[in-house]
């Protein structure tokens, strides 16, 4: 896990001081709040519909025992006891006072966090795969280069004042579990004919209110050119970029606009001209780099476990929560467990400041120091060995952590909606919790397979609806909430935007029209091998717009 080093820890001192200052004088009325805006964006700070919201930036998910515990104490100390994880890998605080902002941004910086570059026109938080370095399907660590990308962006003076947010993810497996194609820039690691290892990069993907699947632009980018191909990209965008009209300003629609070919010629052409030479990386802080994420030492141990074999046979909640909570690890006897925060009912992506120090006690002892958070509100613990799952699987049960659904149809992602957010246009969190609820039963969920449910709020699709198996929409409608529907998104290697079903639902109709739609899934299957998705892109919108509106 990266540390900071001295410059990390003097800039960061020196925002925490400046914000200071700043929040000191908005408070004393010297500055308006329109004045304080952009400031406060800067730190991370939201004015949310009842109070202020502060977003912490996670890098690419990643939390030692001690940052999380930290976060506990904020949530307890400066908020109402919990926070919120992000579809960006982040964490939220929807509670603070203003004037503890600073005191929080302070406590922060003790465990080597802030909250900065996690709002404003700029290069946000860079995400990467949340089972990195761990998983079995691996060809290297995104995690390094995630690192480089964050540290040559942070307060980049060139790239502080973009026509809009830009958001990076890089991937190192073979399944994409970094949503790449639906990011303004995706970094895929690859391997070439010859052996050597690089990115394919894709360009232009998004959500929002003109989703966009993002383009494969480059086949093969060496590591040594990752900063200046970036740095090439980015300075077509700040020159092209719509500026005139923020709902125009994503780098998607000057790729729509210009045409992907022309795009992946402009950046070539500035990648030819000078930022190559300037920006090649150095392998030697490539390395240096790579070994603050080096592998824990993991003594070996069978690939099987008859401590597991034994505990799945007597008890079917723990034997549930392996097959669907625990994925294969590269070394054999260990694997990642996934710790679901989507209890039956629950707000998804919402732990308290008990559970949180739950989680830190057992990474520290079963977990070797090391937590991530899921783009898919999730929190990750990536080297567990197989024999002390049973115990893992005790004390999240203590916790009230131990729901087995990962994947299924109660994991849903979901925006805090119009409970929180000034922006949204209709409820997603009460809706989450009553369609969790419809399916609660983990027979049912198990028979229904493999099936993500995504809920927004509204058209900015902090929920990603637009690249779940089933999305969900809320709209105004006339003073109304209304939910749209969408079939068949993805946001793997196969990624896709859903298609529209037709007119939207309301709120007392909406949990009948998903469990229709899951019913009309589960008619048609050919055998229960053929997941959700597999189905859709068979028989395609038909049977279920038929089913659902023929109810309706």
């Amino acid at each position: 896990m990266y540390r900071y080093d001295e410059f990390d820890a003097g800039f960061v001192a020196e925002r925490v001081c400046q914000f200071e200052d700043q929040v000191a004088r908005r408070l004393s009325g010297e500055l308006t709040e329109d004045q304080f805006k952009p400031l406060r964006l800067m730190n991370g700070v939201y004015l949310q519909l009842h109070a202020y919201m502060l977003r912490i930036a996670v890098p690419y998910g990643t939390l030692s025992p001690r940052q999380l515990r930290k976060l506990a104490f904020i949530a307890r100390r400066y908020d109402k006891g919990y926070g919120h994880f992000t579809t960006r890998q982040n964490i939220q605080f929807n509670w603070p006072a203003l004037a503890d902002c600073p005191a929080i941004l302070r406590e922060l910086a003790e465990v080597e966090m802030h909250a900065i570059q996690t709002s404003g026109n700029c290069i946000r938080n860079v995400t990467a795969d949340h089972f990195a370095g761990a998983a079995a399907d691996e060809i290297e660590d995104p995690r390094p280069y995630a690192e480089i990308l964050r540290q040559w962006s942070s307060l980049h003076p060139e790239y502080s004042f973009l026509p809009r947010k830009f958001k990076i993810a890089v991937n190192g497996a073979l399944a994409d579990r970094a949503a790449l194609q639906v990011h303004d820039i995706g970094y895929q690691i690859v391997k070439n004919a010859a052996g050597e290892i690089g990115f394919a990069v894709y360009l232009g993907g998004g959500q929002g209110r003109t989703p966009m699947v993002a383009h494969k632009i480059r086949d093969f980018l060496p590591k040594a050119d990752l900063l200046a191909y970036t740095n090439a990209i980015l300075r077509v965008y700040n020159l092209e970029g719509r500026r005139d009209n923020k709902f125009k300003a994503r780098i998607k629609i000057l790729v729509h606009e210009k045409g992907a070919e022309a795009m992946r010629a402009a950046v070539e052409e500035e990648f030819r001209r000078e930022a190559a030479s300037v920006l090649a990386l150095p392998q030697a802080e490539i390395q240096r780099i790579g070994a603050y994420f080096a592998p824990p030492a993991l003594p070996a141990k069978a690939a099987t476990s008859l401590t597991v074999d034994q505990r799945r046979i007597a008890d079917p909640n723990f034997g549930r929560f392996v097959a669907q909570n625990v994925a294969p690890h590269k070394v054999p006897g260990y694997g990642i467990v996934t710790i679901s925060l989507k209890p039956i009912g629950g707000i998804p992506g919402d732990a308290t400041a008990e559970q949180m120090e739950a989680v830190a006690a057992i990474a520290e002892t079963f977990g070797h120091d090391e937590i991530c958070v899921s783009h898919e509100q999730n929190l990750v613990l990536p080297h567990v060995a197989l024999d002390d799952l049973p115990i893992v699987f005790d004390k999240l049960v203590e916790a009230e952590l131990a729901t087995a659904n990962i994947g299924l149809v109660t994991d849903i992602i979901s925006c805090p909606g119009l409970d929180y957010c000034a922006l949204a246009t209709a409820r997603s969190i009460p809706i989450a919790q009553r369609i969790s609820e419809r399916f609660r039963g983990p027979e049912r969920a198990a028979e229904i397979g493999e099936l993500k449910i995504n809920i927004s709020g509204c058209i900015n699709a902090c929920g990603h609806h637009h690249v779940g198996h089933i999305g969900i929409l809320g709209l105004d409608k006339g003073g109304v909430e209304t939910y749209q529907i969408t079939l068949g998104g993805s946001a793997d290697e196969s990624c896709a935007l859903g298609e529209l079903t037709g007119p939207g639902f309301s709120t007392e109709e909406i949990v009948d029209s998903i469990e229709t739609v899951v019913d009309t899934y589960l008619k048609l299957r050919v055998n229960k091998e053929e997941d959700f998705l597999s189905a859709y892109r068979r028989v395609g919108m038909a049977p279920f717009k038929e089913a659902l509106y023929e109810r309706a």
